[in-house]
C-alpha cells in the first residue's frame, strides 16, 4: 500500500453543531428572509399533506366556508360596519377629558366599572361587534379594568340575552346567567387592573402628559344624541327573533324605527353639525329606493346610507376626515382576524346542527354530566366557538336535549357570548398576546367554577 496516498480524514464531531449553528446565525443575520423561508415551508407542508378525498376533512372545509358565508352575509354589513363606524365617531368626538374622569385608570373604580358594565349591558351584540367599540374607548384613555368590564358585558350581559334564556331555557339558568354575567364584568375587570396596575399607573401618566383640552367644539347634548341614534341603528337593526310577544312586536316594526333614527340622525349631523343638506337627501333617497325595490336586501340599503354617510363625512370637514380614517383603521385591522378565525372555527365545530373536524357525539359524550371535567370542557368549547346574538340559546336547548348537564349548559352560556376564536384574534392585536390570554384564562376558569357548583347545586 503507498504509504504516501492522503489519509481521509473522518467527519468532525461537531459537523451537527456547525450545521446548527449556521442555521442560528442566518436566523439572527437575516431575520426577514428566515421568516419568509419558515413561512413559505409551513405553507408548502400545510398544503403537502392535506388529507384531501377523507370525506371529514372535505365537509370540515366547507363548513368553514359556509359559516364564513353566513357570517358575511348576516353579520358584517348590519353588524360590524355600523360598529366601525361607532368606533371611528368615538375616537373623533368623545372626549378624552370624559374617557379619562369616567372611564380611565386613575378614575375611581366604582364609576369606572359601572359606567362600562350598563354601556356594555345596552348593547345587543355578538363577541365580535363589540370589538371596534372595545378598541375604540381603550384607545381613548379608558382604563384596561373598565374596557374589560366592557368587553365582556357587551355580548354576555345585554337584557334580550337573559330574558331569551329565561324563556327558553327555564328560570333557574336565565337568572344564574344574569348574575354571573353581572359579576364575571366587575370580578374579572377588577383582576386584570390588579394585575397590570403598575403598568397602568404608567398609561394614565403618559396620557396625563399628553392630554389636551380635545374638546370637538360640540355640546355635550349633540355627542349624546349622536351616539345613542347611531347606537339605536346599530341595535334595532340586528334586533333578533325571539318568542315573546314584547320582542316580536320590536322585531316586527324594526326596519321602521331604525328608519326613523337613521332620519333623525341626518336631521341631526345638518342642525347641529352644520353639515350640507342637499348630499344628504341623496342619499336618504337612494336608500328609500333600495328599501322599496329590494326590501328583502336590508344590507344594500345600509352600504347606501354608510358609504353616503361617510363620503360625506370626509367632505365636510377636518373631523369627518379623521371620522372616516379612524373608521378605516379599525376596519384594517378587525375585518381579517374575524373573518380567517370564523373560518377556523367552522372547521373545527361546524354550524349549529352539522358537523366540523370535532363529531358533535364527541362533545356530548363528553359534557352529559355535571362533573368538573365536563364543565371545564363546555367553557372551553364555549370560549372557541363562535355565537352571533341569542344563538348560544338554542345550541345549548338542543345539548341539554341530547343529555348535557345543566353545569356545562351555564358555563357555555357565561364563556361562549363573550368569547371565539376571531374574538381572540382581534383582542390579541389590542392588548397583545399576555393580556389577551389572561383575559381568556380568567373567563374560562370562572364559567367553569361557576358551572360546576351550580350543576351541583340543582
Amino acid at each position: 500500500m503507498d504509504s504516501s496516498a492522503p489519509e481521509r480524514s473522518a467527519p468532525s464531531a461537531d459537523a451537527s453543531p456547525s450545521l446548527w449553528k449556521h442555521l442560528a446565525r442566518f436566523w439572527r443575520d437575516r431575520p426577514g428572509e428566515a421568516k419568509v423561508l419558515l413561512g413559505m415551508s409551513a405553507a408548502f407542508l400545510l398544503i403537502f399533506f392535506l388529507p384531501l378525498g377523507q370525506p371529514r376533512f372535505e365537509n370540515a372545509v366547507l363548513e368553514g366556508l359556509r359559516l364564513t358565508q353566513w357570517y358575511a352575509r348576516e353579520h358584517v354589513i348590519l353588524c360590524l360596519l355600523p360598529a366601525f363606524v361607532i368606533a371611528g365617531a368615538m375616537a373623533v368626538y368623545i372626549s378624552q377629558g370624559a374617557v379619562m374622569k369616567h372611564l380611565g385608570p386613575a378614575s375611581p373604580k366604582p364609576i369606572a366599572f359601572g359606567v362600562a358594565s350598563v354601556a356594555g349591558t345596552l348593547l345587543a351584540v355578538c363577541s365580535c361587534t363589540v370589538l371596534p367599540l372595545f378598541g375604540g374607548i381603550y384607545k381613548r384613555g379608558a382604563g384596561l379594568g373598565a374596557a374589560i368590564a366592557f368587553l365582556y358585558s357587551g355580548p354576555a350581559i345585554n337584557v334580550m340575552a337573559i330574558v331569551v334564556t329565561a324563556k327558553v331555557l327555564g328560570a333557574e339558568l336565565g337568572i344564574a346567567r344574569a348574575v354571573g354575567a353581572i359579576l364575571f364584568a366587575l370580578v374579572i375587570g377588577a383582576i386584570m387592573h390588579l394585575l397590570y396596575r403598575h403598568e397602568e399607573a404608567a398609561r394614565a401618566a403618559k396620557g396625563a402628559r399628553g392630554f389636551t383640552a380635545d374638546d370637538s367644539g360640540h355640546p355635550l347634548g349633540d355627542i349624546v344624541a349622536l351616539f345613542s341614534l347611531m347606537i339605536g341603528i346599530l341595535v334595532f337593526a340586528n334586533w333578533a327573533r325571539a318568542e315573546t310577544p314584547a320582542w316580536m312586536l320590536v322585531y316586527a316594526w324594526k326596519w321602521p324605527i331604525t328608519a326613523a333614527l337613521a332620519i333623525l340622525l341626518a336631521a341631526l349631523l345638518v342642525r347641529r353639525w352644520r353639515w350640507s343638506l342637499q348630499p344628504l337627501l341623496v342619499v336618504a333617497g337612494l336608500v328609500a329606493a333600495s328599501a322599496l325595490l329590494r326590501p328583502e336586501w336590508p344590507e344594500l340599503a345600509m352600504v347606501i346610507g354608510i358609504g353616503g354617510l361617510m363620503l360625506q363625512a370626509s367632505r365636510e370637514n377636518a373631523a369627518g376626515q379623521e371620522w372616516v380614517g379612524q373608521s378605516w383603521d379599525f376596519t384594517k385591522q378587525i375585518m381579517p382576524l374575524l373573518l380567517g378565525g370564523v373560518m377556523v372555527a367552522g372547521m373545527l365545530l361546524g354550524r349549529p346542527g352539522h358537523e366540523g373536524l370535532i363529531p358533535s357525539q364527541w362533545v356530548v359524550w363528553a359534557v352529559g354530566d355535571n362533573s368538573f371535567a365536563s364543565t371545564l370542557l363546555a367553557s372551553l368549547l364555549g370560549a372557541f366557538m363562535y355565537f352571533s346574538t341569542l344563538t348560544e340559546v338554542p345550541i345549548v336547548e338542543g345539548l341539554l336535549g341530547a343529555g348535557m348537564g345543566k353545569g356545562p349548559a351555564l358555563a357555555i352560556l357565561l364563556a361562549g357570548p363573550a368569547l371565539s376564536l376571531p374574538n381572540m384574534l382581534v383582542i390579541r392585536t389590542v392588548l397583545g398576546t399576555q393580556k389577551t390570554l389572561v383575559y381568556c384564562t380568567l373567563v374560562v376558569v370562572m364559567a367553569t367554577l361557576s358551572g360546576y357548583l351550580y350543576g351541583q347545586l340543582m
